[in-house]
Order: structure tokens, then C-alpha cells, then sequence
């Protein structure tokens, strides 16, 4: 885990922050999780987001002002004190910095979503089955994970290990965890899950 906080602090630390790109960069990064993505969300203004890996609020921009409310969790502080400036005109939007999988979340959601941050839990069913647990009846969960199946993620200068997403597998996590799968898609880079909790009553 240390080793992943380090990697993100490093890539503040290098000003690398995906919300200041130029647009052909941005739309190199919609290849995972691009206007199909967030419209797949169904957000409107009653809703609550959580979103898994809020990183310095790239995703967080577009969904902010379609929902209710919106928190991010991420486990880089420095990761997150410069999605809270990016953030700021956002009024309905709260920052934590924590471990999704540890940290102790105090509310439901009704969409929480997730995009290129499961490669970073290795136990993803138990992640799966507290995400089903953070929802309210009929959330949903939209989760966008890497198609490539390498174990780092190479920067040249520093190698960080990742635990690689298997579609099939995320999809027998997700019914397990008693949530409905409603879509999958691809987009060039990316599988899109999206799934729903439905009430068992």
C-alpha cells in the first residue's frame, strides 16, 4: 500500500494531474471511461456518488454537477489536497483521504463508480461485496477496469505492482455479491460493469 501512495504523492510531486491536460490527452483518457461512462451513471440532482478513487478529481468535475452530492476517497493525500483545489467551486463535493477497502463510511450511496482504480485492490470480492453493502435499494455500481492484464504499471523510473482485472471474474464477484449486472460495454481501452442492487423484499 505504501508503495502505491508513494507512486501517486510522485506523480503530484512531477505535476502530473489529468485535470490540467490538453484536450487531445483528456480525450486519450475518455478511452476508459469517456460520455458513455458517466451517462451510464443515470445521475441526477437527488442523488448521492461516491467515487473510489477520486485521484485529483478528473471524473469528479464532470460528475459534481449532476448529482446531489458527491465524496471521494483516495488513499494519496497529496493526491487529494489537489483535487480539492481543482474541486473547490463544487460546493456538493467532500474529500477523504483512506483505503476504500478499510475505511469506515458513515452513509449510503445511490451510484458509486469506480474507473482504473480496482487494478490497485487485490481482494475484489470483498471490495465488490462492501461497495453492494454502501448502497441504497436500486444504486448503482458502474465500475470501468484496464483491459491490459500486466502485474505493474512501468514509469521508467519506478515500477509499481497492480493486480490486473479480469472481467468474467468482476462479473462472478458482482453476482455473488447479490447486485444485478445490467450492462457491460467496452470502450478501446477499458471494460464498463454496471450493475444495480436490487431490493431482495
Amino acid at each position: 500500500m505504501n508503495e502505491i501512495i508513494d507512486h501517486y504523492d510522485k506523480l503530484i510531486d512531477e505535476n502530473n494531474d489529468p485535470v490540467n491536460d490538453p484536450k487531445p490527452l483528456k480525450d486519450y483518457m475518455d478511452k476508459w471511461d469517456g460520455q458513455r461512462f458517466i451517462d451510464s451513471m443515470l445521475l441526477d440532482k437527488d442523488k448521492s456518488v461516491l467515487e473510489i478513487g477520486v485521484g485529483t478529481g478528473r471524473l469528479a468535475i464532470k460528475t459534481a454537477p449532476l448529482c446531489k452530492s458527491l465524496l471521494g476517497i483516495d488513499i494519496s493525500r497529496k493526491t487529494i489536497r489537489r483535487a480539492s483545489e481543482n474541486l473547490t467551486l463544487h460546493r456538493n463535493v467532500r474529500l477523504v483521504c483512506g483505503d476504500f477497502s478499510s475505511f469506515e463510511f458513515s452513509e449510503r450511496f445511490d451510484v458509486i463508480y469506480s474507473s482504473l482504480t480496482f487494478m490497485h485492490i487485490e481482494d475484489k470480492s470483498s471490495a465488490i461485496k462492501k461497495i453492494a453493502s454502501l448502497l441504497q435499494n436500486n444504486g448503482l455500481f458502474v465500475l470501468s477496469i484496464d483491459k491490459s492484464q500486466n502485474v505493474f504499471i512501468d514509469m521508467g523510473t519506478r515500477k509499481v505492482k497492480i493486480y490486473p482485472d479480469n472481467p468474467t471474474d468482476i462479473c462472478r464477484f458482482i453476482l455473488e455479491s447479490n447486485l444485478k449486472l445490467i450492462e457491460k460495454f467496452e470502450t478501446e481501452h477499458a471494460h464498463v460493469i454496471i450493475s444495480q442492487k436490487v431490493s431482495l423484499v
